[in-house]
């Protein structure tokens, strides 16, 4: 079901866009590449300048290479469009800090501590919380996502429409369907 129509007219300023891709190397790694475009509708006057309507004040890039355990094997960042040049696109050589997380065991909560504040660049950093589900979208390719296979699908009891009480989980995974006495979840 779509949002509903706006209530009142309106006229857009700013548009937002993150982007994430994910690809299988021919060594057999997985790359995700990330971006992140903030683009005004109107002129921007800021502290270095005018930016001009259409023009991003922010692009900002982010390259992970990862293994099928999703431990990040190699990290490269960079900023091309910044409010600040020479300034805000310094920063991408502490996002190399990445090598060695994984992105499945703590990533969100690792990356907040790492980078927080002047430590690293906000919008580089929002980015990268987008990168473990896509990560898993991207391994999903290649897999049934209700194969039955003797291990506990990933996504199940992480999202409240596949919680094992849920009705989504009896009817697409009933081997690992809980029900829970007196209460059964609609789910979805």
């Amino acid at each position: 079901m779509p949002l509903n129509a706006p209530a009142v007219p309106r006229r857009r300023l700013h548009t937002r866009r993150i982007e994430v891709e994910g690809f299988l190397r021919d060594d057999g790694l997985y790359e995700l590449e990330a971006s992140l475009t903030d683009v005004k509708d109107v002129d921007y006057p800021i502290a270095s300048g005018l930016r001009p309507a259409g023009e991003p004040v922010h692009l900002m890039r982010v390259r992970i290479t990862i293994d099928h355990s999703f431990d990040i094997v190699d990290a490269e960042a960079c900023s091309d469009g910044v409010p600040y040049p020479g300034m805000c696109d310094t920063i991408g050589p502490v996002y190399r800090g990445l090598i060695g997380l994984n992105l499945v065991r703590g990533f969100r909560r690792t990356v907040g501590e790492m980078f927080a504040d002047v430590r690293g660049c906000t919008h580089l950093t929002e980015m990268l919380l987008s990168l473990p589900t896509a990560a898993i979208q991207t391994f999903a390719t290649f897999r049934r996502d209700n194969e039955d296979d003797g291990v506990k699908p990933f996504q199940l009891d992480r999202c409240h429409a596949l919680e094992t009480s849920a009705a989504a989980v009896r009817a697409y995974y009933p081997r690992w369907y809980r029900a829970q006495p007196g209460k059964e979840r609609a789910g979805g």
